[in-house]
C-alpha cells in the first residue's frame, strides 16, 4: 500500500492463479527501415520489477502495451517485445495478434498459472487515444469484452500516466481489483517525496532542449515552496537568459525563435523578477570555435557561434548548491552530451549528483541516455521511466492515472 496516497499495490493482494490485466509501457526506440528495437530499457525496467513477480507467484499474467502511434515510423506490432520478453524471463511468452477479438479471448482463457500473454499493439485500436473518463471509457467495446476474463487489472505504465487513453484507466470501473505495479509504485514513492514532502534544501536542474514547459515547472515549484533552488541548463538556460534580456547572438536566439519559445519570455522574464534568488542561471556558457570548446562569460554575449554547454564556473557554483542539498531533482542535460566535449557540464552535474548525500532523482529520454551513455545510470536514488509524465507530475502534483488508482484500488 502506498499509504499517503491510499493506493495498493501488489502486497495487498493474493494473485495465485488469477488472471491479471496489467498495462505497462514497452514502448521502445524503434529502427525506421528494419522496424527492429533499438533498446530494450523499458521492456527489462517490468520484466525485472513487476512481471517476473507475477510468474514466480504462479499468477495468469496478460500484458496490454503500445508501441508508437498508427502511421508513424515507430508503429509496429509487439511480436518482438514478446521475444525480447521470453528471453528477459526465461519462459516461453505467447503472443497473439489480436487485442480483444476471439482470438485474444480464447488465448487467456487458456493460460495457467505462472504463464504470460503479451496482446497485439493497443493503438492499432482506433478508439485508444481518445480522451475520456475512465467511466466513459469502461463501456467501450475492448474493455467489455475483455473485463469478465481479467480478475486483476495492474497499471503499471508511469511513462504513459499522463494520458488518459482507454487502456490505461477504462478498466479501473470494471474490474474487482485496481492496483499498482512496482514500476508504478517506485515512481509515485519517490515524486510523491520529491514533489509534496522533499527535504530541504532542494534543488531542480532543469536543462535540455524541451523548453516550452519550463516557465510552468518554475512557477509551480517556486510558489510552493518545493525548490530552494531552481538550476538551468541546456535550451532552458539560453532561453531564461534571452527573457532577461541578454542577447544571445543571432545563431541562439534563431534557434529559440524557431522554436517557438520566445512566446514564454514575457512569463518568464516576471518570474525571474519574482524569484531573483532562486532562479540560478549559469555565470558562462561553452560555444565551439574552429573545432575546439571555449568558455565565455554572460558579459561576452553576443556571440556568432552556438552555445553548446554550460561553462566551467557554473558547474562550479551549481556543484556546491547541489553539494548542500538534501533533495534533488534533474530532467533535461546542460549541453549537447552526445558531443565531447559538450557532455562535461552535464558529466560534472552527475558527478556532483552521484557524490552527494542527498536523494537524488533523474528523469527524462535525454536525461537518462545521458546517464546510461556518463556511466552514472546506476549512482542515482531514483531514475525515472517518464518524460512528459514527470513534468506533467512535476507542474500538476498529480496525473490522470494516479488519481484513477486512489479512486478505484480502494
Amino acid at each position: 500500500m502506498i499509504e499517503e496516497l491510499g493506493i495498493k499495490t501488489l502486497d495487498d493482494i493474493n494473485i495465485e492463479n488469477k488472471t491479471i490485466l496489467v498495462r505497462v509501457d514497452f514502448n521502445s526506440p524503434i529502427d525506421p527501415k528494419t522496424k527492429k528495437i533499438l533498446d530494450d530499457t523499458r521492456i527489462r525496467i517490468h520484466a525485472e520489477r513487476t512481471l517476473r513477480e507475477l510468474v514466480e507467484r504462479k499468477a495468469k499474467t496478460v500484458i496490454m502495451a503500445h508501441q508508437g502511434r498508427l502511421g508513424d515510423p515507430d508503429f509496429t506490432s509487439l511480436e518482438q517485445h514478446a521475444n525480447i520478453l521470453s528471453k528477459i524471463l526465461g519462459i516461453d511468452v505467447k503472443f497473439v495478434n489480436d487485442i480483444f477479438g476471439e482470438k485474444a479471448i480464447n488465448t487467456i482463457k487458456q493460460l495457467m498459472p505462472g504463464e504470460v500473454l503479451v496482446l497485439e499493439n493497443v493503438r492499432s485500436w482506433k478508439n485508444e487515444t481518445k480522451k475520456a473518463t475512465a467511466e466513459e471509457h469502461s463501456k467501450t467495446e475492448m474493455v467489455q469484452k475483455l473485463a469478465p476474463y481479467i480478475d486483476v487489472f495492474c497499471i503499471d505504465a508511469f511513462a504513459a500516466a499522463h494520458r488518459p487513453h482507454v487502456s490505461l484507466i477504462g478498466f479501473a470501473p470494471a474490474v474487482n481489483h485496481v492496483i499498482a505495479g512496482r514500476v508504478m509504485e517506485a515512481e509515485i514513492r519517490a515524486l510523491y517525496k520529491v514533489r509534496n514532502n522533499p527535504e530541504k534544501p532542494c534543488t531542480y536542474i532543469l536543462g535540455g532542449a524541451k523548453a516550452e514547459d519550463a516557465a510552468d515547472v518554475v512557477e509551480n515549484i517556486l510558489s510552493q515552496k518545493i525548490a530552494d533552488y531552481i538550476l538551468t541548463g541546456g535550451l532552458i538556460a539560453n532561453l531564461f537568459l534571452y527573457s532577461k534580456g541578454i542577447d544571445l547572438g543571432e545563431p541562439n536566439n534563431n534557434i529559440l525563435k524557431k522554436k517557438g519559445f520566445t512566446e514564454f519570455t514575457e512569463k518568464i522574464k516576471s518570474l525571474l523578477e519574482k524569484y531573483p534568488q532562486n532562479i540560478i542561471l549559469p555565470v558562462d556558457l561553452a560555444v565551439e570555435i574552429n573545432g575546439s570548446k571555449k568558455d565565455i562569460e554572460i558579459q561576452e554575449l553576443p556571440t556568432n557561434y552556438l552555445i553548446k554547454d554550460i561553462g566551467k564556473q557554473a558547474v562550479d557554483q551549481y556543484a556546491e548548491i547541489i553539494k548542500e542539498s538534501k533533495t534533488v531533482v534533474m530532467s533535461g542535460p546542460m549541453g549537447i552530451f552526445e558531443q565531447e566535449p559538450f557532455d562535461e557540464g552535464t558529466r560534472k552535474i552527475f558527478e556532483a549528483m552521484a557524490e552527494s548525500k542527498a536523494f537524488t532523482l533523474i528523469g527524462g529520454g535525454h536525461t537518462i541516455a545521458a546517464a546510461h551513455k556518463l556511466g552514472y545510470l546506476n549512482k542515482f536514488s531514483h531514475v525515472s521511466t517518464g518524460g512528459g509524465a514527470l513534468i506533467d507530475y512535476l507542474i500538476k502534483g498529480s496525473l490522470p492515472v494516479i488519481e484513477v488508482l486512489k479512486k478505484y484500488s480502494k
